[in-house]
C-alpha cells in the first residue's frame, strides 16, 4: 500500500489528466492505493473505492458522518475512521463491513497498522490500539486533547500528537507511556520517525526534531510567520520536507541539523502578512519518489525537484487541497475540495486486440485449384452422350413412322 512518506514508485513526468472520478461532497482524506483500487473518504459519509487505472468505481460504503480522515490498507482490510465517532474496517475487494469499532467522539484522525494492530486516534483524547481482526480493544491511552495526529510505530515505540501541546512515546505493544515532549501549542502534524529522530510540526510554528529514545530536542525551525505548522514531514535524501502551512512555502531541511536547504514559494502572487490567516498553505505530508517531492499546496500539486526545489510541473484543481499526494503506477494521486479524485500522469493506454491471422491452408484443406484439361474433358463427353441420345431418338421415331 501507498498512502503517504517515502516510495520507490516512479511518479509522472507529465501533469496530464489520467482521469477524475467525481465524489458526492468536499474531500478532505489522502487516497491510498493498493491492489490497483484508489480508496479515500468524503463529506458525502461515503469511502470510496475507485480502480487505479480507469478511473471506474469499484464500491463505495456509507457511514453515519463525514469521513475526513485517510483510509490504511493491510492483507485485504481498509481502515478508516468517521465523525459518526466510529473506526471501520472493509473488505478491501467488496466493501463489506467485517467490523467497526465506536469510541468516544469523532475520529478524524488516520489508522496506523502493525504486527495486527490498528493505531487511532479520536477526538475523545484517547488512542486506541484495536484487534485488526476484530475490532477489540487491546489498549487505551489518555490525552489531555483530541489525537488528530496519525501515529508511527518504529522499533516497538508509538509515536503521536495532541491538541495537549504534546508529542508521546508509548510502548507499542502495552500502550505505557516512554516518554512526552511539550511544544508550545496543537500538535496536529503527523510524526515521521528516520535514524532516531522524531520529526513533527506544533500550531507553534515550528517544526521539531526529537530524540526517539530520549525524547529530548534535537533542533527546531521556525517557519514563515506566526501561524501554525499543520503540514506533517517526509524524510528522505537526508533532508526533511515539509510545509509552513499558512505561510505557503515547502521546506527541506538537513535532517540532522535542521539548516534550510531551499524553500519553494507556492504563493508568489500572494501577500505574505504576518498574523493574517490566506486561503492557501501547506497541510499535509510531500511524497517523495525518487528525486521528485510532490506536494499540495491551495488548490495546486506541485512536482518538485527533491534536491534544488525546482518546479518540474504544477497541476491545478478547483478549489483548495487538504490531503497529501500519494504515489503509485505512475501517477500521482490526489483529491480535492472540488469532490474529486484525480489521476495526473499519462493515461493507460487501452490494449489494442492483437489481429489473428487467417490459417494458411494445408494439403487436407486447400481447395483444389481448377484443371482446364480435365474441365475441357468433362464437357466432350457430355456432348458426345448427348448427341448420341438425340440420334437414338431420332431412328426410333423413324421406324415407328415406317410402321
Amino acid at each position: 500500500m501507498f498512502h503517504v512518506g517515502v516510495t520507490t514508485a516512479t511518479g509522472p513526468s507529465t501533469n496530464q489528466t489520467a482521469w477524475n472520478f467525481t465524489v458526492g461532497g468536499k474531500m478532505w482524506s489522502s487516497p491510498a492505493v493498493a491492489g490497483g483500487i484508489v480508496y479515500a473518504g468524503a463529506y458525502d459519509k461515503q469511502v470510496y473505492a475507485v480502480n487505479a487505472t480507469s478511473g471506474m468505481l469499484v464500491w463505495n460504503f456509507t457511514t453515519s458522518g463525514m469521513v475526513n480522515p485517510s483510509p490504511a490498507v493491510a492483507d485485504g482490510i481498509v481502515y478508516i475512521g468517521s465523525n459518526d465517532h466510529n473506526v471501520y474496517a472493509l473488505n478491501a475487494a467488496t466493501g463489506q463491513l467485517v467490523w467497526n469499532r465506536t469510541t468516544g467522539n469523532q475520529v478524524q484522525c488516520s489508522p496506523t497498522i502493525s504486527n495486527g494492530i490498528v493505531y487511532v486516534g479520536s477526538n475523545d483524547d484517547h488512542l486506541y490500539a484495536l484487534n485488526a481482526t476484530n475490532g477489540d480493544i487491546v489498549w487505551s491511552f489518555p490525552t489531555g486533547g483530541d489525537v488528530i495526529s496519525t501515529p508511527a510505530v518504529a522499533g516497538g515505540v508509538l509515536y503521536f500528537g495532541s491538541y495537549d501541546h504534546k508529542v508521546y512515546a508509548l510502548n507499542a505493544a502495552s500502550g505505557s507511556e516512554i516518554w512526552n515532549f511539550t511544544t508550545g501549542s496543537v500538535v496536529e502534524s503527523s510524526p515521521a520517525v528516520a535514524n532516531g529522530v522524531v520529526y513533527i510540526g506544533s500550531y507553534d510554528n515550528k517544526t521539531y526534531a526529537i530524540n526517539a529514545a530520549t525524547g529530548m530536542g534535537v533542533w527546531n525551525v521556525t517557519t514563515g510567520y506566526d501561524m501554525c505548522v499543520q503540514a506533517s514531514p517526509t524524510v528522505a535524501n537526508g533532508l526533511v520536507y515539509t510545509g509552513g502551512s499558512f505561510d505557503g512555502y515547502v521546506y527541506a531541511y538537513n535532517a540532522t541539523n535542521g539548516a534550510e536547504v531551499w524553500k519553494y514559494n507556492t504563493t508568489p502572487s500572494l501577500p505574505q502578512t504576518p498574523g493574517i490567516e490566506i486561503s492557501t498553505g501547506v497541510y499535509c505530508a510531500p511524497a517523495v519518489a525518487g528525486n521528485v517531492v510532490y506536494v499540495n499546496a491551495f488548490n495546486t500539486t506541485y512536482a518538485l525537484d527533491a534536491a534544488t526545489g525546482n518546479p518540474i510541473w504544477i497541476f491545478e484543481t478547483g478549489a483548495t487541497l487538504y490531503s497529501s499526494p500519494a504515489v503509485a503506477n505512475g501517477k500521482v494521486y490526489i483529491t480535492s475540495y472540488d469532490q474529486n479524485i484525480y489521476a495526473i500522469g499519462a493515461a493507460t493506454p487501452t490494449p489494442t486486440p492483437t489481429p489473428t491471422a487467417s490459417p494458411t491452408p494445408t494439403a487436407a484443406t486447400q481447395a483444389p485449384s481448377p484443371n482446364p484439361v480435365a474441365d475441357n474433358t468433362i464437357t466432350y463427353v457430355v456432348a458426345v452422350v448427348v448427341v448420341v441420345i438425340i440420334v437414338v431418338a431420332a431412328v426410333v421415331l423413324a421406324m415407328k413412322r415406317r410402321k
